[in-house]
Order: C-alpha cells, then sequence, then structure tokens
C-alpha cells in the first residue's frame, strides 16, 4: 500500500532554496565546461585542430564544431526527456554533469591536427557531441527541480536560479581564459589551451557531491504515487501539448543572442578587421555576465508580480535592438563604447528574457511531461542558435566584416521568441498542481491509457 504524498505545493521547509543553490551551483559548473570550448573556438581551436594555412576557413570550420553539441541537443533532449520524467528529476542532473565533465576533460587531452592529422578533428566532434548530449538534460532537469520545490508566487524567482547559474558558468569560463589568452603562443597553442579542460575534472566532482544530497520534488511524488507516471512522455507529449512544444523552440531561438555575443562578436572582434585584443574582449563577456548574475533573478521576481509575458517580450524586442547597437560599437574599435553597449546588451536587456524562460517554459506543461516539454523544445530552439554562429561567419562576408548583415540575422531571430510569447497563456497565478491543464484539455482522459 502506498503512503500518500504531500501536496503538490508543499516542499519541506529549506528545500526550495537547496534546490535553487544546487541548481546554480551545478548549473555554473556544467556550463563553465560548455563555454570554454566557445572560447577555446573562437580564439584557439582554429590553429590547433585545422589548417592554419587559410585563417578564415579554419575560423568557420572551428565555430562549427561550436554548433555540432547543438545539433545532438535534440537527441540527447529525447532520450533524457523521457527518462526524466520516469524516473525523477534527480537522477537526470547526477548522470548530465558526470558526462559534461568527462567529455570536456578527453577535449584537453586531445592530440592536435600536427600530430594525428585529420583524425584530430575527428575526435574533437566526438567529444562535443558528448557536451550536447549533457546539456540537453541539464536545464529542463535543473529547471523542473526548482519550479516543482519552489512556492507558488515564486517560481519565476526560485526557477531563475538555473539560467543564473549559466550565466555563473560562462563568467567563470571566460575568467579563467583571460590570463590563458595571455600567454605567450608557443605555450598557449602547446599545453595553456588545455587547461581549462582539464580543470573539469573539479567540476566532475564538485557537482556530484552537491547534486547527490537532493531531494526529489514533490510534485514528482505525488504524481507517481496517484497517477503514476507516463509510460510514454512523448506519445503525450505529441498528442496534447504539441501547441505549447512549438512555443518553447520559437522562443529558445533567443538563445542565438548569447551565441553571437559569446563566439562570433568575440572572433570578430579580434580579428584583422578590427584588432581589438583578445584579453580585452573577454573582459567585455566577464563583466557584461557579472552584470547578468544581478540582473536574471531581479527580472525573474518582477515576472512574479507582472506575469512572465511582459518581462520575455521586453527582453527578446530589446535584445533585437541592443545586438545591432552593439555588433556596431565593435566596428568602431571604441573599446569604452563595446563595453558599456556590451553590458547593457547581454547583462541587462538579454537577461530579462534569459531569466524568465525557465519558469515561463516549465509552466506549459503538467508535471508527467514537463522535463520532456521543456527539453525537446529547448534543445531544438538552441540548435539552431548553436549553428547561427556557423551562419552568422559565412553572411559576414569573405573578409568576416559584415557586421550589419550579422546584426539582422540577430534581429531576425528574435522574432519567433516575440510570437511565441505574444500567442502563450499567462501562467504565474495558475497553481502548480494545476500547470498544463489547459493545454492537455481533453486529452487528460486519453493520459490515463498510457501511464503506468
Amino acid at each position: 500500500m502506498s503512503v500518500p504524498a504531500p501536496p503538490r505545493d508543499a516542499s519541506p521547509p529549506g528545500q526550495p532554496k537547496k534546490a535553487a543553490t544546487a541548481a546554480w551551483i551545478g548549473s555554473a559548473l556544467e556550463y563553465y565546461d560548455f563555454f570554454i570550448y566557445g572560447s577555446a573556438a573562437a580564439l584557439i581551436l582554429p590553429e590547433v585542430f585545422f589548417d592554419d594555412s587559410d585563417p578564415a576557413t579554419a575560423t568557420l570550420l572551428s565555430l562549427a564544431t561550436f554548433g555540432v553539441a547543438y545539433a545532438a541537443r535534440p537527441i540527447g533532449a529525447l532520450f533524457l526527456g523521457h527518462v526524466g520524467d520516469r524516473l525523477g528529476r534527480k537522477k537526470i542532473m547526477v548522470f548530465t554533469l558526470m558526462l559534461m565533465g568527462l567529455s570536456t576533460f578527453l577535449i584537453g587531452c586531445l592530440p592536435t591536427r600536427d600530430q594525428v592529422g585529420t583524425l584530430a578533428p575527428v575526435l574533437l566532434v566526438l567529444c562535443r557531441v558528448l557536451q550536447g548530449v549533457s546539456a540537453a538534460g541539464e536545464q529542463a532537469s535543473a529547471n523542473s527541480m526548482t519550479l516543482e520545490h519552489a512556492p507558488p508566487d515564486r517560481r519565476g524567482f526560485f526557477t531563475s536560479f538555473t539560467l543564473s547559474g549559466t550565466q555563473g558558468g560562462q563568467l567563470l569560463a571566460t575568467l579563467v581564459f583571460i590570463p590563458v589568452a595571455a600567454l605567450p603562443e608557443e605555450q598557449l597553442l602547446s599545453w595553456g589551451w588545455r587547461v581549462p579542460f582539464w580543470l573539469s575534472v573539479a567540476v566532475a566532482v564538485v557537482g556530484y557531491v552537491i547534486r547527490r544530497r537532493l531531494d526529489e520534488t514533490p510534485a514528482f511524488a505525488q504524481q507517481t504515487a496517484t497517477e503514476g507516471v507516463v509510460w510514454m512522455p512523448l506519445v503525450v507529449l505529441a498528442r496534447d501539448h504539441w501547441a505549447d512544444v512549438l512555443r518553447v523552440v520559437a522562443g529558445a531561438l533567443i538563445a542565438s543572442v548569447s551565441t553571437i555575443f559569446t563566439v562570433w562578436a568575440l572572433a570578430y572582434a579580434t580579428s584583422d578587421a578590427v584588432g581589438m585584443s583578445r584579453s580585452s574582449m573577454l573582459w567585455v563577456a566577464a563583466l557584461a555576465n557579472v552584470v547578468a548574475l544581478a540582473a536574471i533573478p531581479l527580472w525573474a521576481a518582477l515576472s512574479d508580480r507582472v506575469g512572465r509575458r511582459p518581462v520575455y517580450l521586453a527582453g527578446a524586442a530589446g535584445s533585437a535592438v541592443t545586438m545591432f547597437l552593439y555588433l556596431w560599437a565593435i566596428s568602431t574599435g571604441s573599446y569604452p563604447l563595446v563595453m558599456l553597449l556590451g553590458i547593457l546588451a547581454f547583462g541587462v536587456v538579454y537577461s530579462a528574457a534569459n531569466g524568465v524562460w525557465p519558469s515561463f517554459y516549465g509552466e506549459m506543461f503538467p508535471t508527467r511531461v514537463r522535463l520532456s516539454g521543456v527539453a525537446i523544445g529547448t534543445q531544438i530552439g538552441f540548435a539552431v542558435a548553436g549553428f547561427a554562429v556557423t551562419f552568422a561567419a559565412r553572411i559576414a562576408g569573405p573578409d568576416g566584416d559584415d557586421w550589419t548583415a550579422v546584426a539582422l540575422f540577430t534581429a531576425a531571430l528574435c522574432v519567433p521568441p516575440v510570437i511565441a510569447a505574444v500567442t502563450a497563456r499567462e501562467t504565474r497565478l495558475v497553481p502548480t498542481e494545476r500547470l498544463g491543464e489547459r493545454a492537455a484539455g481533453e486529452g487528460a482522459e486519453r493520459t490515463e491509457k498510457v501511464t503506468a
């Protein structure tokens, strides 16, 4: 005989803060691994793994490997979303962190093109695929964990800690790369670039200790004890929640702002066309992320008061404008202007959408398919965002300096997120146990036939 589970909104005292803290630290450590690759792909890997006799092509190929992980993410989302909705959020959170730590460490151990020829970039791509699979389940599981532990009236604030942690990881990756990028060229290309990747061993150990102590969420425990878990979450998702999955796919394209800012703009600013130093541009990214660490929870807290939609819309529409200004600032070569507009675009405006989407997307789905819905929807959209860097490098012209084309391309990618938000339901006042009910509609009765 099963013991009745507590009400879905009744998380034990201290658990919401514990879940948010674990999500923040775990995401920071996980995305440290993910973002050091982005910095390396823009600054170092073209010379280490690709033919440096043609720098433009080498950079294009290196940026393409950055996108490979995003292409792998939808596949990882299908598998990890299914497992997470059947076995729980905690198991996925531990697994993804360990996989990310291992794959990143292996990148630091890879032989270079000079040592093994074309085998080097092949091995690099394989490790990058593993990174993508890991990232596919990381945010969705952490978001589900924090949302389902959070008080109903503060879901936006607590769930935003996952994305605040992501920014923390990006900041840490940037700070680690600043002294590495300052090494003499010979040391940088021989062993210096490997050090940030080797540090992922610490990432895996610390993350495991933190996340293994988490409790499963009351909402998932209630679902398991009463209705049972869904036997085939993907079937229920495709049948009853397809419209919201499409909204999440469209909304997730906002991540293109992050990839263009983090990777393409960095490569453009340090190219011969502009000539800024690696270290100075890494400091722009670092300070923008410091501001984002404060802005994300503030925007999310505001969404608990005024709603998810208006805050998200402000971030998505505003990013189209501020990213145009940021790329223009880089083209002028004025470092103070680049610093100011970089902080405004990425640290302030983009943080509005970035801080709200974890609750906004997660609240579109019921507990039984939440992890699958968020994982699949975001990772398909993120796959496009990952390759946005490659497209940007292509449309920037043979010299890689057509920033206006890239700015217009980035603005165009902000349009689907705006449409998704305008057509979505406002969910900030919906009780946790009733989230996703309207989306399911009459499908709720049919869902019972596929639960275990």
